[in-house]
């Protein structure tokens, strides 16, 4: 099988001393695969090119002769060097800081090739790079590639390591990718791709590289996705939920109001998956009130009706409390319990409800993480719902299913994530999308003002609450920063209180401990509190039907989803509801953000034009959702790439060649290092 790039360590490579190599230890890299799989960010370009072809402020790279006298100046401890260049036809000068040395080299008529940042009106280049052609070093003419460096890594010396890596070890790298793939889309060999992106002759060549790595780290892991689930689907014995439909219809006829299309559609889809033997593991994502609570009580009739317990699991106490209240209400008819498990569950009262749990007498438990203590423990799991998941780490959401033998998996979501984030993020699970409204949803109105109009939105806030409403004030700080001129909550909160001293004005903000926070959002909850100044706390799931008005201050420092989710705690009653931005936003991403805010108020639109302006990383944390980090791929540029590698992967597994011929040998054994044959849930 020969040897393997990731079993030599990166020492072996000529130049790679023992300090060194702790100090690439900080990089990730430890073997010779992980040196040559650090490509590069950018690329300097350091192709001359003609002064009649550069605008001002561009960098770029002229070759020049020295025809003036160097002069040096010095002031405070610094220096700037100027000297009169000539590049045919034009003559320039050419400015060094700090680099008095250079002036002994800067000898008449001596040919140089200057790289830097050209100013137009001055006539002038602030030099950042330079080589003289009678000694090159061989920069000129070529791309040279830019790592993520620190310390006393430079770019120069892993230009250096990486070069001499792919001259020691570079026959060694081993084709991964199917010759049937390679020919289809006329890809370059993987060993020449590596050494292309490293040292491309020119951009074209640069970007044919990329192109095949980026497909490859896509591919890989859409097959690891994929074959998981063609390995699992049929072979993990899972929950069967044996209810049938007229026992779910009845207590889909109990509800005060009838599904929507869209909600009967994804009903069909979660029962399907309960009623069969393997593993259900779907994600139901649907825009802020879409109606996804309903469905995760219609699974957990199912559920209980089926002999087994439920469990729901949300990120606040006062959501848990929200949900219980629901589904008491839904379930009492029916005689089914509902017991409520959170830090706030103590002494006696938290001992009998872990005694009913395990007894089997409590039939759906609903909590924050307290439902994953090593004391909890349930007679009989057959379904976890998680509400908002990404507010939960993989492991906290593991813990809770392991507390049952594989029981049902439906995972709940109000961030409408965009098809191409969901395919690669959630590649594991089925995804179910509510994108029609309940019917007699009240439409939001949004508008977007300049802080100078305030004054009209205190006139808002006022009109509301004296017909009984109540509204939100959102800000992004907790207190006055140096930095950042924001409006703050603490300040916010005794402006407004001062503005309307006949109401309550109430405080939420994320340093306050989970008690203080519940105690406030009661309050507002009972319209003892009438304008809540708050940040971005309130913004997961918290039903206020009274609350008819969102203010949302320096609206531009949030991110586009947060901004609809924030929006979405308004418009839950009967009553017209408003979400005002205020905002001055100096970027054009910001006022991009407020104008698709106001054109908008579909979620998935939203999230769509978040994902092109601020890129995946914000959906979610990256560590907390499983998120993979691909070294080239981007997931915003690369979805084109994303989903033709998802279907490559697909239609490859359904080949019965794929399990036993030679060419896919490279693939099968990737699998089995990566231990998809396992059986353990991607989570």
């Amino acid at each position: 099988m020969g040897i393997s790039l990731d079993s030599i360590e990166v020492k072996q490579i000529n130049g790679v001393s023992a300090q060194k190599q702790n100090e690439l230890h900080a990089f990730g890299v430890f073997t010779v695969k992980d040196l040559l799989e650090y490509y590069p960010f950018r690329y300097d370009d350091f192709r001359p090119r003609s002064l009649s072809e550069i605008k001002h402020g561009d960098k770029a790279t002229l070759v020049a002769k020295v025809i003036g006298i160097p002069v040096l100046q010095r002031f405070g401890g610094k220096s700037r060097l100027s000297c009169k260049m000539v590049a045919e036809p034009w003559m320039f000068t050419a400015t060094w800081f700090n680099q008095h040395y250079v002036r002994e080299q800067l000898t008449a008529q001596r040919e140089i090739v200057i790289t830097g940042k050209w100013d137009q009106k001055r006539n002038a280049i602030t030099v950042t790079d330079y080589e003289f052609t009678d000694r090159g070093e061989g920069k000129i003419g070529t791309l040279q590639p830019v790592y993520s460096v620190g310390g006393k890594i430079t770019q120069t010396w892993i230009r250096k390591i990486i070069h001499q890596g792919l001259q020691q070890y570079g026959e060694l790298i081993p084709e991964i990718l199917p010759h049937s793939i390679i020919r289809k889309y006329e890809f370059m060999s993987r060993k020449r791709a590596i050494a292309t992106i490293h040292r491309p002759e020119d951009t074209r060549e640069g970007q044919q590289g990329r192109r095949r790595m980026v497909y490859e780290e896509l591919f890989l892991f859409q097959l690891k996705v994929q074959a998981f689930r063609v390995l699992n689907r049929g072979r993990m014995d899972g929950v069967v939920h044996t209810v049938d439909n007229a026992t779910v219809r009845q207590f889909v006829r109990s509800l005060p109001f009838e599904l929507t299309d869209a909600q009967k559609r994804v009903e069909l889809e979660i029962l399907q998956d309960m009623r069969s033997p393997y593993c259900m593991n779907r994600l139901l994502q649907g825009d802020v009130g879409s109606g996804k609570t309903v469905l995760a009580a219609i699974a957990l009739y199912a559920t209980v009706k089926s002999g087994f317990q439920g469990a729901l699991m949300v990120p606040t106490e006062i959501l848990a409390e929200q949900h219980m209240r629901s589904l008491t209400k839904m379930f009492e008819p029916f005689g089914i319990t509902v017991g409520l498990l959170t830090g706030s569950v103590t002494g006696r009262k938290r001992k009998d409800l872990l005694a009913s749990l395990q007894m089997g007498m409590l039939d759906i438990v609903v909590g924050t993480h307290a439902l994953i203590q090593e004391d909890v423990f349930f007679r009989g799991l057959g379904m976890v719902v998680t509400d908002e998941q990404h507010r939960f780490g993989v492991n906290q959401r593991s813990i809770l299913r392991r507390k049952g033998y594989n029981p049902d998996v439906l995972t709940m979501t109000a961030t409408p994530i965009p098809r191409t984030l969901a395919i690669t993020v959630f590649g594991d699970m089925d995804v179910s999308t509510l994108s029609e409204r309940p019917k007699g949803r009240v439409p939001i109105m949004t508008y977007w003002v300049k802080p100078d109009l305030m004054e009209r939105v205190l006139k808002l806030v006022n009109r509301e609450v004296d017909q009984g409403r109540q509204a939100y004030l959102i800000c992004p700080l907790i207190e006055e920063s140096e930095k950042l001129d924001v409006q703050n909550a603490i300040d916010l909160h005794i402006q407004m209180s001062q503005a309307f001293p006949h109401y309550k004005v109430g405080l939420l903000h994320g340093r306050m401990t989970p008690g203080e926070k519940d105690e406030v959002m009661r309050a507002f909850y009972s319209n003892e509190i009438q304008l809540l100044v708050s940040t971005t706390v309130v913004e997961v799931g918290v039903d206020v039907p009274n609350a008819t008005l969102m203010i949302i201050m320096d609206a531009d420092r949030f991110g586009l989803s947060q901004l609809h989710q924030l929006r979405g705690r308004v418009g839950r009653g009967q009553h017209a509801s408003f979400c005002v931005l205020v905002a001055d936003p100096k970027s054009e991403i910001g006022r991009e953000r407020m104008t698709a805010m106001t054109d908008t108020d579909d979620g998935f639109e939203v999230s769509r034009r978040d994902l092109e302006l601020r890129g995946p990383g914000d959906f979610f944390g990256t560590k907390q959702s499983g998120l993979p980090e691909f070294r080239l791929a981007d997931m915003t540029a690369d979805f084109e790439v994303l989903e033709q590698a998802r279907d490559d992967a697909a239609e490859l597994l359904k080949d019965t060649d794929f399990w036993t011929s030679a060419d896919y040998a490279p693939l099968r054994n990737y699998l089995q290092n990566e231990q998809i044959f396992q059986g353990d849930i991607i989570d």
